[in-house]
């Protein structure tokens, strides 16, 4: 499932995710490295077809990954 939003931020989900925003953001995060919890909630958005929980899904990933740079 692919969403594009007005602010440039676009979201692909299948299996892996691949977040962009503009020419400074392109992320991708292989469907093995994603959280269970994540997962699920992106399967969940893909399920019910809607942009507005796959964006919130991805934003709970790259939450995690802000989280794994925190620890020391």
């Amino acid at each position: 499932m692919r969403c594009e939003y007005k602010d440039d931020f676009k979201v692909d989900y299948s299996g892996s995710l691949h977040i962009t925003k503009g020419d400074g953001v392109d992320l991708v995060v292989q469907g093995n490295e994603i959280p269970a919890n994540a997962k699920a909630c992106l399967d969940s958005a893909v399920t019910r077809n809607s942009c507005h929980e796959l964006r919130a899904a991805a934003k709970a990933v790259t939450n995690t990954i802000h989280k794994a740079f925190d620890r020391e």
